[in-house]
């Protein structure tokens, strides 16, 4: 097994972190990993906001669900998808199609993993928060986004003051299908069930007694962020 795959397979969400800065040198190099992500077509939609108002980032926090690493952490990126930039390059573009909008969540998605991942090998540690979207119109407003822009998710990164447990993951057979989608091993599902309820049971925070299975599906059954529509048609995403 090479560094690589060592640092992608220990993994851990960190949430609380030292009252250090991030070196620039390795900021940079985070940065310029994320930007050497691919990129649907080269389209290359997506912006990144540092946030280093501490005003600003105080007001993240109660925006995401009071999230307190917000302010914390060394470093808060935001990652947005953008077609604003095109647009000003030839007003003729058109963002407002669904599939352009999942072509921007997706490199969004692979540019800040690259992100997280360069952090991770420098020793450093971050979460993503997707509780942006809770307020996703006020973090829009704070920001100042454009139109043909819009607020994704952020990304906490700092040096780790925790040794959190890792979270076991549902196993390979269940996730990898081979040439057609196959039926649920739901055997399978029952043993990750027991790992997650020995993994809750046992961790060092955040204690509960509830099987995997339990917790997504009880999350699945109620709206999500139903307001999401209106704000990406507002923002002229989504609405072809």
């Amino acid at each position: 097994m090479n560094s690589v795959i060592q640092s992608i397979l220990s993994h851990r969400s960190i949430r609380k972190f030292k009252d250090q800065p991030i070196a620039s040198k390795q900021l940079d190099d985070i940065i310029q990993s994320g930007l050497a992500a691919s990129s649907s077509s080269l389209l290359q939609v997506v912006s990144i906001i540092r946030i280093t108002d501490g005003n600003k980032r105080q007001k993240l926090v109660e925006l995401s669900g009071n999230q307190p690493y917000v302010a914390s952490a060394a470093e808060f990126l935001v990652f947005c998808i953008d077609y604003h930039r095109h647009f000003e390059l030839n007003n003729a573009v058109q963002s407002e199609f669904t599939e352009l909008t999942l072509i921007g969540a997706v490199d969004a998605g692979i540019m800040a993993q690259n992100c997280l991942l360069a952090a991770e090998s420098l020793g450093l540690g971050g979460v993503y928060i997707g509780g942006l979207r809770n307020n996703a119109e006020q973090v829009d407003k704070l920001l100042e986004l454009p139109e043909h822009s819009a607020v994704l998710f952020g990304m906490c990164l700092g040096h780790p003051d925790q040794d959190p447990e890792q979270k076991p993951r549902l196993p390979a057979n269940v996730i990898v299908h081979e040439n057609s989608y196959q039926p649920l091993d739901k055997e399978a599902v029952a043993k990750y069930d027991a790992t997650m309820q020995a993994y809750y049971a046992a961790r060092s925070s955040n204690q509960k007694q509830v099987s995997w299975s339990q917790q997504v599906t009880s999350k699945l059954a109620g709206e999500s962020r139903p307001h999401m529509k209106h704000y990406l048609e507002s923002k002229l995403l989504n609405s072809k």
